[in-house]
């Protein structure tokens, strides 16, 4: 695959990710801060301050896991090449 497609492809993906993350999170926040049964066209006060939170907590542990992750990757990608430099000197 060249270096372009693959590119495009980890672009596409990303997207995708983060349309699923936003729509998890909507879902999320929204069962747990408005009622089911609207009693008023605008949000409350309460309603917002709740939205609030939930978004920035789900954003915050998102963010934590994707570093989390990332290290994750690293390590086992300098684990593989340790692996491989040690088979490959043998």
């Amino acid at each position: 695959m060249d270096p372009l497609r693959a590119q495009q492809l980890a672009a596409e993906l990303e997207v995708e990710m983060m349309a699923d993350m936003y729509n998890r999170m909507t879902q999320a926040c929204h069962r747990k801060c408005v009622p089911p049964f609207y009693k008023e066209s605008e949000l409350s006060k309460g309603e917002c301050v709740c939205l609030d939170r939930c978004v920035a907590k789900y954003l915050e542990v998102h963010e934590r896991m994707g570093k989390k992750l990332t290290e994750l990757s690293l390590q086992d990608e300098e684990l593989l090449k340790r692996m491989q430099q040690g088979s490959g000197s043998a």
